[in-house]
């Protein structure tokens, strides 16, 4: 494929070698006539292991050279792969002026070109960039039509400094996000040799992965050295514990407690994040983001709140009230405090969970029901049914496989909070709400 590359920093300079080394014929564009000159000579702009070589041969090959020429790349290319810095902005916003001006500019070259050709967003950007900032540039100045006259695509990288040449052929997944099918089936035919997952999605979730990506890197770093400095404290080798948590594939370093949905709450979670970050505070340690957790659990309680409060309905039902299906155990369940609290302000409430019956309880869970929380007792009942009968805003609290047939019972004026997803739906407004979706 004929391929021109637009920024020859980090990404772009490994992008362009990489593809040229691979067989396809590159382009490099920069306005930087001191990047270009480099590239021209077999040089590498960046310093980074195994690039020098690959950009040497592959100019040595006819395979890659560079310009500062827009009109020249997009002209003598099928699909222009931006990446161009998306640096922070003192209030953390991301400076978009190089985005903004190279889609000004492919745009505008896309005026005079005939052909079919696919514009590719490489660099990192917020959701909405696309269908905010680079589609509408790119159709302003090229007078076309996105995804008609000429497709877009986006399609992050997942590169690490000093090993990018080798995360290039050895990706986590390959995401792009099309707004055409004949982009996305194109620019898919690049990474068809790679054995990494190739995903095909929508724009935005692709644009939204790549800071889910990087914001959850972050988030293990910043977990393990807080582990770490509560282990030197307490005497602990921290690289023996954190060995041993690495080894659990199950829960720890797996896709478990990383699906969107309520907060957290039993007899476990709770109780332990509180004494570990005691512990911490005894010590005279901050642990700024093990201290946040708690707080974070309450953010999403009071969002599940104002949910619930802005349907306007003063008859509540809640399916399953157990921290989660399958249990019978209420301690610290979130669903437990919701209800106090719409108890609180006056909600005519009626409770479902065919696991908890007061009936069968016994030891902690029945002592914990009749004499914490009796007045959620008397709110019990024994059926799905009797909840509908009764309700106008339905809560789903967990995600009981009985509750699957709640969208085949509603009543006209009923409306759903699911706070579970026992609907594989997006919220619309009117009868169906999703608390993360």
């Amino acid at each position: 494929m004929k391929i021109s590359v637009f920024g020859l920093g980090y990404v772009g300079a490994v992008g362009a070698g990489v593809l040229a080394k691979e067989g396809h014929t590159v382009i490099g564009v920069d306005p930087y006539q001191a990047k270009v000159d480099l590239i021209n000579k077999g040089q590498t702009p960046i310093i980074e292991a195994e690039i020098g070589d690959i950009i040497r041969d592959a100019v040595n090959a006819g395979k890659l050279r560079a310009t500062t020429s827009v009109e020249e790349a997009v002209n003598n290319s099928e699909m222009s792969f931006i990446c161009v810095g998306t640096p922070s902005q003192i209030n953390g916003s991301l400076d978009l002026r190089y985005v903004r001006k190279v889609c000004e500019e492919i745009g505008a070259a896309l005026k005079k070109k005939s052909g079919f050709h696919i514009v590719v967003q490489r660099s990192t950007v917020l959701p909405g960039t696309m269908s905010d900032v680079v589609i509408p540039t790119l159709e302003q100045y090229s007078g076309k039509k996105a995804g008609v006259d000429f497709g877009v695509c986006n399609n992050p990288e997942f590169l690490r400094e000093g090993t990018a040449v080798y995360d290039f052929y050895n990706p986590p997944k390959t995401v792009i996000g099309e707004t055409d099918k004949r982009s996305g089936e194109m620019l898919a035919e690049i990474y068809k040799d790679l054995d990494a997952p190739l995903i095909r999605t929508d724009v935005k979730t692709a644009e939204m992965v790549k800071y889910a990506d990087n914001n959850w890197h972050a988030v293990k770093v910043a977990f393990g050295n807080e582990i770490g400095a509560i282990c030197k404290a307490v005497g602990i080798d921290s690289h023996k514990v954190m060995e041993i948590f690495c080894q659990d594939d199950k829960l720890n370093l797996s896709s478990y407690y990383l699906r969107p949905g309520f907060c957290f709450g039993g007899s476990c979670l709770p109780k332990d994040v509180r004494a570990l970050t005691y512990k911490a505070r005894s010590l005279d340690l901050d642990v700024p983001l093990l201290g946040s957790l708690m707080n974070a659990n309450e953010a999403h309680l009071e969002r599940g709140m104002q949910m619930v409060l802005k349907k306007g309905h003063r008859k509540v039902g809640v399916l399953g009230f157990s921290f989660k299906a399958g249990t019978d155990d209420l301690r610290e369940s979130p669903l437990v405090e919701m209800i106090e609290r719409l108890v609180g302000k006056g909600f005519d409430i009626k409770v479902y969970d065919r696991n908890v019956n007061i009936a069968s309880l016994v030891g902690a869970n029945k002592d914990y029901i009749l004499n914490h929380i009796p007045h959620i007792s008397r709110l019990m009942v024994q059926s799905m049914d009797e909840v509908l009968a009764h309700a106008q805003t339905i809560i789903v609290g967990n995600g009981d496989p009985e509750f699957k047939a709640l969208a085949g019972k509603l009543k006209a004026g009923q409306v759903v909070v699911d706070l579970a997803r026992v609907a594989d739906r997006k919220s619309d407004g009117s009868t169906y709400d999703g608390i993360c979706w």
